[in-house]
């Protein structure tokens, strides 16, 4: 069903806050989606999907507060192609569910053949964005013939050579569950933004504000930081990150597909070196710095980084 602007008279419950916060930010870019939710049998879960435009499909598996709308400003730079949006389990408005420590990279590689079933797809690119770099890598070691290409975007959790973020072992500790239930303001949305690199941008007013109101009705009217919370608790251990989270070198070598790797020089989540190194192992990668962005390059600058995956899509297959 289309996502409609709330215009119901009277009090609105907490999802209907999120849905409007979400059609300003959709309305911001000029976009107008459509969403569904498909119910997967092995694990057992519902998620949301929200779709955009067609043509050649792309499945966009997001990370930690980067669900839905957020995709707006690279979704805008991708006209010809159906860009398909995934709610992780339990963010956004996806039903949550419960993640096996040590069986991270098993279940949602699970979770993304479901999902290609689930939406008829026959083959389609995967794109990741910080722990969705998981879930795109995973998708395409368990469906080679189907997943045409990969296209990640920042940091994430994919070597274990990438120390736990200060954040998500703070979010895994007891001081997160204080955290994920503290009100949650405009003022620490923004802190959130520069802590991610994008301080820059939101000096220059390139994050417009419709998107801090939905970084708010995000952790103030779904549970999806309780959610995050409980999945990141099972891949974050004292010693680093879980078993079963991160790829081993001869996954990385087995992967078929062409990547795209675009990270942001202000990214606090790794480094261009270890992303760069990461990437050489793999047959057919590229990478590209976007100079001054942050963990979501393409907030900064959603020019560059849909020209860099539009050539990228386009380019002949070798």
């Amino acid at each position: 069903m289309a996502l409609e602007t709330i215009t119901t008279a009277g009090p609105r419950t907490a999802i209907d806050r999120y849905r409007q916060a979400e059609d300003a930010l959709w309305r911001r870019y000029g976009l107008a989606p459509t969403e569904r939710f498909v119910d997967l049998a092995d694990p057992r879960c519902r998620l949301r999907i929200v779709e955009v435009g067609s043509g050649d499909p792309l499945v966009f598996f997001p990370g930690t507060m980067v669900t839905g709308p957020a995709w707006a400003p690279l979704v805008r730079e991708l006209s010809g192609y159906r860009c398909l949006l995934v709610d992780r389990p339990g963010e956004g408005l996806s039903e949550p569910m419960a993640f096996v420590p040590g069986r991270y990279g098993e279940t949602v590689a699970a979770i993304g053949r479901g999902l290609f079933d689930a939406l008829g797809l026959a083959r389609a690119t995967v794109i990741g964005g910080s722990i969705g770099n998981i879930w795109a890598l995973r998708a395409a070691l368990a469906m080679p013939t189907r997943v045409d290409r990969i296209v990640l975007l920042g940091g994430g959790p994919v070597v274990d050579e990438l120390e736990v973020p200060g954040f998500i072992r703070l979010l895994a500790s007891p001081v997160g569950a204080i955290m994920v239930r503290l009100p949650f303001s405009h003022d620490r949305a923004r802190s959130m933004m520069r802590d991610s690199g994008h301080g820059a941008s939101i000096d220059a007013g390139r994050i417009p504000a419709e998107l801090i109101d939905w970084l708010v009705a995000f952790q103030r009217d779904t549970s999806s930081m309780r959610a995050e919370r409980d999945m990141v608790r099972t891949v974050v251990g004292r010693g680093g990150w879980q078993t079963g989270l991160t790829l081993s070198e001869s996954d990385f070598r087995s992967i078929p597909q062409a990547l795209s790797w675009i990270v942001g020089g202000a990214d606090p989540i790794g480094s261009v070196d270890l992303w760069t190194r990461t990437a050489a192992r793999i047959r057919h990668a590229e990478v590209h710095v976007i100079g001054g962005a942050g963990h979501l390059p393409w907030l900064d600058d959603p020019s560059q980084v849909g020209d860099i995956l539009r050539r990228f899509l386009a380019a002949e297959r070798n």
